[in-house]
């Protein structure tokens, strides 16, 4: 018997379910329209979420841009000329394998569909029997009327077991499973018809048969102008009336469809626009402006942050996955290899600098080291037009996962919008006093998956230290990423301890930096509560504070404490951050 690889023992569920939890506890996520049962792939950023983005994006800007001289930024509008797409090859080929279940209407990525079986309790289960050796006629049976009726109700072996089973022994001589792999054991459990369909994959959800996959766009579309599409449908159909009308007099005629099928599109596409999928594009057909403009000499960038839209079929990992996220592109123009000046860093160097130099950023801010690696693609992975791809890689708790990607796009995108647009988007340059296109290196980049990143990464659950039976939860978020820097306790609520800790948070916001006053519960809970916000340092205004002008603060990971005076305090918290 052929067994498969188990599925590695994995973290995930655990983690996962209590980070979640502390994002809504901490208001950092929560899940978008709850109140309404929830929207698919949609979150909200609560206030410390939203100042974390904020940070996470701030921090790429500062790197990418302000302390550079051959990087400028651009924002860039959403919705773009539709022709922007066409250019691209978004509306043609940006699409994802979709598979439709025959039974329960849900649909999934066809390429992912075995991958994502690993999560479904009814596989599992089968899973453990095959792995087992308990497999047969009669466990099968027992299976299926019972647990697999309530795990997997439209698998065909629970809807019909004595025929399933009956084809199933024909097909392996009489000995299940036999010499099936557990994917083809899997799928005949899975298939009714066999000489008519062949072998056909199952439903995660419900143990169905998968439909032949289709291709589905990722673009979100959506209409600009005062003409309603379904208004400029009717108005279509009201002309072709008669032609509708013949169409369908006609028995078995499926020229109607056909028809309908021509005239929606019609009447769609004179107003469609679509939300982007990248930000990138942008960053192309801008490129004259901006280069012209700036007065930039290659080689240089532009960089650009925003919200993009992917209609993803298969969302999850919390986060990690989205409909709806924040992008962090940069595209830098380099010198082709013949016209490279003598001494100056080639192509595939800064392919490779921007490839080293995206993965310390991170590690930089916190990530540790051995939770990154650089994966370089294989061929096969690699768009047509490009180069060279590296992904930089963080080792989420469900295994190893991209958080950036790098590509060497050559002068593809740049002579696709010269095609298109019928615009010269080359750059003149005097040492050679010719005109060319520059190749491009993207380093590219999600503000919500960074995020994601280093809240999973600062996540912590420590023991109680000895002689206490009181653990804490912390978030080891790197202090410049901290949503509140600073929180300020008065030790009680008199004695002017209040109005003098409210001062020293008024101090620190005047100074940008952001503070919090908390004065609620003991201050044992009150350095616990900041310690799950990821709150670096707490300052606490005692008895002492009056005598001679000192407060104690308190460092988040170490747990020590010290004295320094309220005058000094801004200081040694900016110096702290600046490290």
């Amino acid at each position: 018997m052929a067994h498969p690889e188990k599925k590695k023992a994995s973290t995930e569920p655990e983690i996962m379910e209590k980070l979640v939890a502390l994002c809504k506890q901490r208001g950092f996520v929560f899940q978008s329209s709850e109140i309404y049962g929830g929207l698919k792939s949609c979150y909200d950023y609560g206030p410390l979420g939203t100042e974390l983005k904020r940070n996470v994006k701030a921090e790429w800007w500062r790197a990418m841009v302000h302390s550079r001289e051959d990087i400028v930024g651009l924002d860039a509008s959403i919705i773009m000329h539709p022709d922007v797409w066409r250019a691209s090859g978004h509306l043609a080929g940006f699409a994802d394998p979709m598979a439709t279940c025959a039974r329960c209407g849900k649909s999934f990525r066809a390429d992912h569909v075995w991958e994502l079986l690993l999560d479904s309790g009814w596989y599992q289960a089968l899973l453990e029997l095959y792995q087992n050796n308990e497999v047969s006629s009669l466990v099968l049976k027992r299976w299926a009327e019972q647990k697999g009726k309530k795990l997997a109700p439209n698998l065909a072996l629970c809807r019909d077991p004595d025929g399933t089973l009956a084809r199933l022994a024909e097909k392996t001589g009489g000995e299940i499973p036999g010499s099936l792999t557990f994917k083809e054991f899997v799928q005949h459990l899975t298939t009714e018809q066999l000489e008519r369909t062949g072998l056909q994959n199952p439903c995660l959800e419900c143990g169905g048969e998968l439909q032949e996959p289709r291709a589905f766009n990722l673009m979100f579309r959506t209409s600009l102008g005062p003409v309603d599409p379904i208004e400029a449908f009717i108005a279509r159909m009201r002309q072709k009336q008669a032609q509708l009308v013949g169409a369908c007099s006609t028995p078995n005629n499926t020229e109607w469809l056909d028809l309908l099928r021509q005239e929606c599109k019609a009447a769609v596409e004179e107003s469609a626009v679509y939300l982007r999928p990248e930000t990138a594009q942008a960053m192309f057909t801008n490129f004259s402006n901006v280069q012209q403009s700036m007065r930039m000499k290659l080689p240089f960038g532009i960089a650009q942050q925003g919200k993009s839209f992917r209609n993803e079929i298969t969302v999850k990992h919390f986060t990690f996955r989205s409909c709806e996220f924040e992008q962090m592109e940069m595209e830098f123009f380099c010198h082709p290899p013949e016209f490279t000046p003598p001494g100056a860093k080639t192509d595939m160097q800064w392919f490779e600098y921007w490839s080293n130099e995206r993965l310390n950023w991170y590690a930089r801010l916190g990530l540790r080291k051995e939770k990154l690696r650089l994966r370089a693609h294989e061929a096969n992975e690699m768009a047509h037009y490009a180069k060279a791809c590296n992904d930089i890689e963080y080792e989420y708790p469900w295994g190893w996962g991209e958080l950036e990607g790098i590509a060497h796009r050559t002068d593809y995108d740049l002579k696709q919008h010269e095609k298109h647009s019928g615009k010269k988007l080359t750059y003149f340059d005097p040492l050679v006093n010719k005109h060319y296109h520059p190749l491009v290196i993207e380093p590219a980049a999600g503000a919500d998956r960074a995020a994601l990143a280093f809240l999973i990464d600062g996540f912590a659950e420590e023991p109680p230290p000895p002689g206490t039976n009181e653990g804490r939860t912390v978030l080891r978020l790197h202090p410049r990423l901290a949503p509140v820097k600073l929180a300020v306790f008065p030790l009680v609520k008199k004695e002017g301890m209040p109005e003098a800790a409210r001062k020293i948070v008024d101090e620190f916001s005047q100074c940008g930096i952001k503070a919090s006053y908390d004065e609620k519960d003991a201050i044992g809970r009150r350095y616990r509560r900041q310690d799950e916000c990821g709150t670096p340092y707490c300052i606490t205004v005692d008895g002492q504070t009056a005598q001679d002008g000192s407060v104690t603060i308190r460092e988040r990971d170490s747990m020590k404490q010290e004295r320094i005076q309220v005058a000094e305090a801004v200081k040694v918290v900016q110096k702290r951050l600046a490290e």
